[in-house]
């Protein structure tokens, strides 16, 4: 009779989720963050507190709790050997180093995210320095030991158990990778600026050879191609055609959103949409976006539409969340550097865009609302908590029994809800 009754559940459910398996609730969201010094500020002594101020003993899962279910996790190739003026010992990731938090992110039920810098520190629009050692590489040989080093580090995951779910190779490349060592000079490196048909071709074979290393240990990984243009649709969309045109394989548009360095919302939308006109075939990931809660970020270029208060970093995700939630070509949304936070530390030089307040340490209201996105815009949706909820009759979307559920969307007793 139990064994009936579930079957009759499971079509239940299948009956309900054929009347909106087109909408934008069942498809599948990440949200998450850029998580790489978590390792750091734990050791540091960082006092993470939830939004009541209760200690939290382990981040990750507590962020899985709140509704989390991806993590960015970046990498260098040898950090150690860069010795620019502006070296940063942020910039300290090796894979290695990482193979620790990548497990801690998978054990949690998290999808990952691995971001490959291919430098040996932060690989940017302003900056795609090749390693000290790949130096004085040819082209060709520089295609060869992409691909090595790329099959490599996946293999040295793999091997430990990790396999990521989403790989970008390359960071922010909208003006291509590996130019040059630093202090090259400005003529000899490999930008890829308009008209530059030589460096597109040798971009193109970069990714090429990067790509391949990822498919063949990595088969299942999404490959993510990120940009940061989405203040400059014509420079945006011109990346992306370049790669239609090389055919080069990958499977999502990443891209980066900051307000104060690209303008308002609707510059991101504008963004999307032009994107999603041109390559209907496309996922589409806000792979890094930040607002500060507190005093404005360094640096800054644009005026913004909130204040920089915890009330204000709120808004400003309540209203990003909204309009991306417009667009079913969007499934993922990550907050980058989410787990600063010099609370309980000697830490200084804050980044006031993360997702913890420094001076309390306690999690900010926006992650709260951050982590709606993973639900779907909610409409219709009754929510209900785990303990009110008949263990027996909890289903995902795709019509298997849930054992332990999380907080996210499930079919309860044949109805869509949401359990927090």
């Amino acid at each position: 009779m139990r064994n009936s009754l579930q079957f009759l559940l499971a079509l239940v459910c299948l009956a309900v989720l054929a009347g909106y398996s087109n909408s934008s609730a069942a498809e599948k969201r990440y949200v998450g963050g850029d998580i790489s010094l978590l390792p750091a500020y734990e050791e540091a002594g960082a006092k993470y507190s939830d939004h009541s101020g209760t200690p939290i003993a382990d981040l990750i899962p507590f962020l899985g709790e709140e509704g989390m279910n991806a993590m960015r996790v970046r990498v260098f190739v040898n950090p150690g050997d860069y010795d620019g003026k502006d070296a940063d010992p942020n910039a300290c990731q090796t894979i290695e180093s990482i193979i620790p938090l990548c497990r801690r992110i998978k054990d949690a039920g998290m999808a990952l995210m691995l971001d490959f810098h291919y430098s040996d520190t932060w690989a940017d629009p302003s900056q795609q320095f090749t390693p000290k050692q790949w130096a004085g590489l040819t082209d060709e040989e520089l295609c060869n030991e992409l691909y090595d080093y790329t099959r490599k580090s996946l293999l040295k995951l793999k091997d430990a158990g990790i396999v990521p779910d989403f790989i970008q190779p390359g960071n922010e490349i909208s003006y291509g990778m590996l130019w040059g060592g630093y202090g090259t000079p400005e003529s000899e490196l490999k930008k890829v600026l308009m008209g530059s048909e030589a460096n597109w071709e040798r971009l193109g074979s970069l990714l090429q050879y990067a790509v391949k290393g990822c498919r063949e240990i990595c088969p299942l990984a999404k490959i993510v191609l990120h940009t940061e243009r989405t203040g400059a649709i014509d420079v945006q969309d011109n990346f992306y055609q370049q790669m239609q045109r090389m055919k080069i394989d990958y499977d999502v548009i990443g891209l980066s959103y900051y307000p104060y360095f690209h303008g308002p919302l609707s510059s991101l939308e504008n963004a999307i949409v032009s994107l999603e006109s041109k390559f209907k075939d496309k996922k589409i990931m806000v792979v890094e976006t930040g607002y500060s809660y507190k005093w404005e970020v360094p640096g800054t270029s644009c005026p913004v539409d909130y204040p920089y208060t915890e009330e204000g970093q709120n808004q400003f995700v309540k209203e990003l969340v909204e309009m991306l939630l417009r667009h079913d070509s969007v499934d993922g949304l990550f907050w980058w550097w989410l787990e600063y936070n010099a609370y309980g530390t000697t830490l200084s030089g804050w980044y006031n865009a993360a997702l913890f307040d420094s001076t309390t340490g306690r999690a900010c209201a926006a992650l709260k609302t951050l982590c709606s996105f993973s639900a779907g815009d909610g409409a219709g949706v009754s929510e209900i908590k785990t303990e009110n909820a008949r263990m027996d009759m909890i289903f995902d979307l795709e019509g298997r029994r849930v054992e332990k559920p999380r907080q996210g969307l499930y079919i309860i007793n044949g109805e869509k809800k949401i359990i927090r």
